[in-house]
């Protein structure tokens, strides 16, 4: 989350210094870099410990079905609780992309709530990733620092508050350069400084990533490697544009679907806080009893289901791909906190290897990654950040890259002609 700054009007002007016009200077990107990071990992560390406490490891759990309805409930209610007494921060009136960009200028004293609410909702088992809670977090961490350090003018703030997000994020994802263009499409890109804050941002973000591999952190990096295709054939790029279609179908049904929930959970609950995260919560666990491969983001969830698609077969592959975005929608429009980026690719990665299993001679990078680019680069509006994110998580060579990129146009054009026909 990265909060809008006004620059001050009036009086006589101050006596313009580095921060004032725009040029951070270097020590403060660093000192923001260090912070960022540092933070990130330890609340990943904190939530990783509380994950494996509550679900991993657990003889309670395993030895009682009801624990995991009844867990996810409990910390719904948690949610809707922080929500309503401690004025935590949500994501109901945005899209996918609001969730990873900026918003509303953070106030500290509502800090402990967005903390406790971005824990208890990847606790729950929401279907929202980790990606959307740093997001928000660090933004406080960032507007906080910033304020301390007398940044004001509106360039200054801006790059220093992506140079915070890219500093936590080219840690988690693995790649030294993701920010980078994650920045220039989210962040900076119309604005006129975005060669200056764009040098900050490779900064943080070399940091960051720096940081993670010294400590020899795990990263999302190569987390679903697949098999590379060696050669581009005439019939793969005729596969990439097929599958682009198909993602693009996917992104327009997560959009949908966001819309429906969002209309639902409006006229049902109005402007209550605990009861539509609690309702959902009960659906969630309802759901996630009979099917708990859909619980959570599904970064954890992806790996058995790749390892054996066919202990599932194509009809119930291609529904927990449904069931996914479904939950998607209803947690991000119930009140939890999280991202899009993990259960968008674990829907994709299901519909993928469930037409591997139809078309077994086609190679299931194609199938997967493709599908995975064409529905984020839709979904998002950012195809660039989408084709690094996917060649970095699946280990795409430089011929899949080819097709990535293919996917991600057809994606694209089918958005454009897609919006066109709504306006």
């Amino acid at each position: 989350m990265v909060p809008p700054v006004s620059a001050s009007t009036g009086g006589s002007a101050p006596r313009e210094t580095p921060a004032d016009s725009g040029a951070l200077r270097l020590w403060q990107v660093v000192l923001i870099a260090v912070i960022a990071i540092t933070f990130t990992v330890a609340y990943l560390s904190v939530y990783a410990l509380l994950n494996n406490a509550v679900w991993g490891e657990n003889d309670f759990i395993a030895a009682n079905p009801w624990a995991v309805p009844a867990g996810v409930v409990l910390f719904s209610l948690l949610v809707g609780l922080s929500r309503k007494y401690l004025h935590a921060p949500d994501v109901i009136h945005g899209g996918f992309a609001d969730s990873l960009k900026s918003g509303e200028s953070p106030n500290l004293r509502t800090f402990p709530g967005a903390l406790l609410s971005s824990l208890f909702s990847l606790l729950s088992g929401a279907s929202v990733g980790p990606e959307g809670t740093i997001t928000v977090l660090v933004g406080y961490i960032s507007s906080f620092v910033r304020g301390r350090l007398r940044i004001s003018s509106p360039t200054a703030a801006l790059g220093f508050d992506v140079a915070a997000l890219a500093s936590a994020f080219n840690g988690i994802i693995g790649s030294v350069l993701f920010t980078g263009v994650f920045a220039t499409e989210f962040q900076v890109g119309g604005n006129k400084n975005a060669f200056r804050l764009l040098i900050w941002n490779l900064l943080a973000g070399t940091i960051g990533f720096v940081f993670y591999q010294v400590l020899g952190l795990p990263s999302f990096a190569r987390s679903i490697p697949f098999e590379p295709i060696g050669e581009l054939l005439p019939a793969y790029t005729v596969y990439a544009v097929a599958l682009g279609i198909i993602g693009s179908l996917l992104a327009i049904f997560a959009g949908i679907s966001m819309q429906a929930a969002g209309t639902v959970m409006e006229r049902v609950f109005g402007a209550a806080t605990v009861a539509p995260v609690l309702t959902a919560g009960v659906v969630i666990a309802i759901v996630g009893y009979f099917v708990p491969e859909v619980l959570f983001s599904g970064e954890g969830q992806i790996h058995a289901i790749i390892a054996d698609p066919a202990r599932f077969g194509v009809v119930m592959l291609l529904g927990m791909a449904v069931l996914k975005i479904l939950l998607l929608a209803l947690s991000f429009k119930s009140g939890y906190i999280g991202g899009p980026l993990f259960p968008i690719i674990f829907a994709s990665t299901l519909v993928g290897l469930a037409l591997s299993l139809v078309f077994p001679g086609v190679p299931v990078v194609i199938l997967v990654l493709c599908i995975e680019t064409a529905a984020l680069a839709l979904a998002l509006g950012a195809p660039l950040t989408t084709i690094l994110l996917v060649a970095v998580v699946g280990t795409a060579d430089q011929y899949t890259i080819v097709l990535l990129a293919l996917s991600a146009v057809t994606a694209m054009l089918i958005g454009a002609r897609v919006k066109g026909r709504s306006a």
